[in-house]
C-alpha cells in the first residue's frame, strides 16, 4: 500500500528528513556507519513517489553489492512502490545489453563468463606456463583492478612499474598473459564482468537512439556506497546521466576499503566541487551500536574531517580485547564463548566472527564444529547452485508461462511439496539442510505479499539469481571484514588482530595503511550490542611471535 507523502517522513530524523526532502538536483549524503542511510534513500525514493516529483517506473537505484540490491527492493516494496528499480551496476548494464542487442543488432549478447580463472589458466598453458590457483587469482584481481581504471593494456604497461608484482610473476609474463587472456575471451565471444559495463558505454554512445530510450526510461539516479565506485562505474553513471543533474548520492568516505579493485572516494569527495549547487546532508546520528563501541569507532576513523558519530542506544558492555599464548587456544575460547552465547539465547545468526584474510577461519571453524555449531562461511556454497533450487526455478518458470491462477503461495508451496518440503521441519538428520534451502523459496514469496503473480515472483527470483542474492540462514557467520562490509551483528568477534594481519603484512605505504585502518572501522562498527578483540602470541605455523595490533592502543 503506497504511503501519504508525511507518513513517510514520519520515521525519519531531522537529518534524514532533510536528505529526503532534497528530490531535485544534485543531492550529496555523507552517511556515517550505522546512520541509517539505507532507510534515508528508500524513503526519499518513496517520498518523491508519493508527492508526485518521481515516477516509480523512471526511478534506478544503483549499488554496487548483491545483497544490498535486494535489500533495497525489499525495502521498497515495504514502502510501497515496488516497480522502483535497485540494481547493482553489473546488472542493471547486462539488462540494457540484452535489450538492445536484440532490438538494434538482432543478435545475443556475448556470453559473460563464470569466472576468469579458465580462461587465464588457458592464457597461461598457451604460453607454456601453468599457474597455481593463487596466482589465478591474484592475477583475476589485478584484471579487475586495470579494467575498473580504464586502463589500456598499452597504457597499464606504463603504469606497471608502481603496480606491486603478481604472485611472483615478471612484468613481461603478467603482460602476456593478460594478453592472451583477452584475445581467447574474444575469440570464445565472451565477456568478463567489467566488460559489461565498458561494452554498455560503449554501445548507448554509439547509438543516440538507445541512449535516448534509457536516459528517458531512468530519470531519476540514486547510487548507495557512492565510496565504492571505480572510474569505470562512474563513466558509465556518466553516460545514464547526460547533462541532467537529478542524482543522489550516499557514502562514507571511511569505509571505502576497496582500492585494489580501483575503487575511488574521490567522487564522493569532490561531488560539491562538480555540481556547486548541490545539496550535502550529513549523517552522523548512530542507531546500531552502542555508545562503547561508538568510542572506539570515533578513535579509528580516518576521515576525520567528516563528523564523529553520536550514539543513539542507550550505554551497553565496553568491548572486550584479549590475547591468547597460540591461534589454537584462541579459537577454542572463541567456540566456547559463542556456544554460551547461543546456550543464553542469542540467535547464531546474530553472531559472527570476522578476520583479514581466508585462511583464517579454518581453526575457527574446526572449533566450532567440535561443540557443535553450525555456521557458514560468507562465499561458500551458492544458496542459487544447490540442486533442488536449480529445479525449483524450473518449475516456477514453467507455472509462469502457463499460469494456474492459484494463489502465488499456493503455487509455490505446491512446487516445493513436489520437491520434498514440507511445513514443518524434519526431524531426520541429513533432511534439514535441503528443507531449510526449500523453506527459504517459500519465504521469498512471502516476502513479496498477497498482490504479487507468479511471473512477478519468478522475476524477482532471476535477479536474485542474477545477483546472488541469497538467504541468511540460522548458524553463525564467518567472514573476511571485506565481506562483512554492509552487514550487522549482535555480537562480533574480530581475530588475530596482531600485526601482520591488522594490519596486513604487505601494506607499506601511507594509503595502504590508511585503508587498514579503514577497514579496521569496518570491522569495529558491524557490532550492535558486544565486540571482543582477540589476538595470539604466538603463530606456530610460522615459528614466530606476534605483537598486538596498533589499533588496539585504541582501546586504552
Amino acid at each position: 500500500m503506497q504511503l501519504e507523502a508525511e507518513q513517510i517522513l514520519e520515521a525519519l530524523d531531522d537529518r534524514q528528513r532533510e536528505a529526503a526532502q532534497s528530490l531535485l538536483g544534485p543531492t550529496v549524503i555523507l552517511a556515517g556507519a550505522g546512520t541509517g542511510k539505507t532507510r534515508t534513500i528508500t524513503h526519499r525514493i518513496a517520498y518523491g513517489i508519493a508527492r508526485g516529483d518521481f515516477s516509480e517506473n523512471r526511478v534506478l537505484a544503483l549499488t554496487y553489492t548483491n545483497r544490498a540490491a535486494g535489500e533495497l527492493r525489499a525495502r521498497l516494496r515495504g514502502l510501497g512502490v515496488p516497480m522502483a528499480n535497485a540494481k547493482t551496476f553489473h546488472s542493471a548494464a547486462l539488462a540494457q545489453l540484452e535489450f538492445f542487442f536484440r532490438t538494434l543488432y538482432g543478435v545475443d549478447t556475448p556470453r559473460v563468463q563464470e569466472s576468469k580463472a579458465k580462461n587465464l589458466a588457458a592464457a597461461a598453458a598457451s604460453l607454456k606456463m601453468k599457474l597455481d590457483p593463487n596466482t589465478l587469482r591474484d592475477l583475476a584481481s589485478e584484471i579487475e583492478w586495470r579494467k575498473y581504471s580504464m586502463l589500456s593494456l598499452e597504457q597499464y604497461e606504463q603504469a606497471m612499474a608502481n603496480r606491486p608484482q603478481v604472485s611472483g610473476l615478471s612484468a613481461t609474463k603478467n603482460l602476456e598473459i593478460q594478453q592472451a587472456y583477452e584475445s581467447l575471451k574474444l575469440k570464445a565471444k565472451q565477456l568478463d564482468w567489467e566488460d559489461v559495463i565498458l561494452l554498455c558505454s560503449g554501445m548507448l554512445r554509439a547509438e543516440p537512439r538507445a541512449l535516448a530510450q534509457v536516459q528517458q526510461q531512468y530519470r531519476f539516479l540514486t547510487v548507495d556506497e557512492y565510496q565504492d565506485i571505480s572510474p569505470l562505474q562512474q563513466d558509465l553513471l556518466d553516460t545514464w546521466l547526460g547533462d541532467r543533474s537529478d542524482i543522489c548520492v550516499v557514502g562514507d568516505p571511511n569505509q571505502t576499503i576497496y582500492s585494489f579493485t580501483g575503487a575511488t572516494s574521490n567522487y564522493l569527495e569532490n561531488f560539491s566541487g562538480r555540481y556547486p549547487d548541490a545539496t550535502v546532508v550529513s549523517l552522523s546520528y548512530n542507531y546500531r551500536s552502542n555508545p562503547e563501541i561508538i568510542r572506539i569507532a570515533n578513535k579509528v576513523r580516518a576521515h576525520q574531517s567528516m563528523d564523529a558519530l553520536t550514539a543513539i542506544r542507550p550505554s551497553g558492555t565496553v568491548p572486550e580485547v584479549l590475547s591468547f599464548p597460540t591461534k589454537t587456544e584462541e579459537a577454542l575460547w572463541l567456540a566456547k564463548e559463542v556456544r554460551k552465547q547461543v546456550q543464553s539465547g542469542i540467535k547464531a545468526s546474530q553472531i559472527a566472527v570476522l578476520y583479514r584474510i581466508n585462511s583464517q577461519s579454518e581453526l575457527i571453524e574446526r572449533a566450532l564444529a567440535d561443540v557443535g555449531l553450525e555456521f557458514q562461511v560468507r562465499g561458500g556454497q551458492r544458496y542459487f547452485n544447490r540442486p533442488e533450487i536449480l529445479s525449483a526455478i524450473r518449475m516456477v518458470r514453467a507455472e509462469a508461462s502457463m499460469p494456474s491462477g492459484k494463489s502465488l503461495y499456493e503455487s509455490v508451496t505446491a512446487i516445493v511439496r513436489a520437491l520434498g518440503w514440507q511445513s514443518a521441519a524434519p526431524t531426520e538428520i541429513g533432511k534439514l539442510d535441503q528443507w531449510e534451502a526449500l523453506n527459504h523459496f517459500v519465504q521469498i514469496a512471502e516476502e513479496l505479499g498477497d498482490a504479487a503473480t507468479i511471473q512477478s515472483f519468478a522475476t524477482e527470483i532471476e535477479e536474485r539469481q542474477r545477483s546472488q542474492h541469497e538467504p541468511t540462514k540460522e548458524s553463525v557467520t564467518l567472514s573476511t571484514i571485506h565481506a562483512a562490509k554492509g552487514l550487522e551483528y549482535k555480537n562480533v568477534f574480530i581475530i588475530g588482530a596482531s600485526e601482520g594481519y591488522l594490519p596486513i603484512s604487505f601494506a607499506k605505504t601511507e594509503g595502504e595503511l590508511a585503508e587498514e585502518q579503514r577497514l579496521f572501522y569496518v570491522a569495529v562498527t558491524r557490532a550492535k550490542d558486544n565486540l571482543f578483540i582477540t589476538w595470539a602470541k604466538q603463530d606456530v605455523e610460522f615459528n614466530r611471535q606476534n605483537s598486538p595490533s596498533r589499533y588496539l592502543s585504541l582501546f586504552q
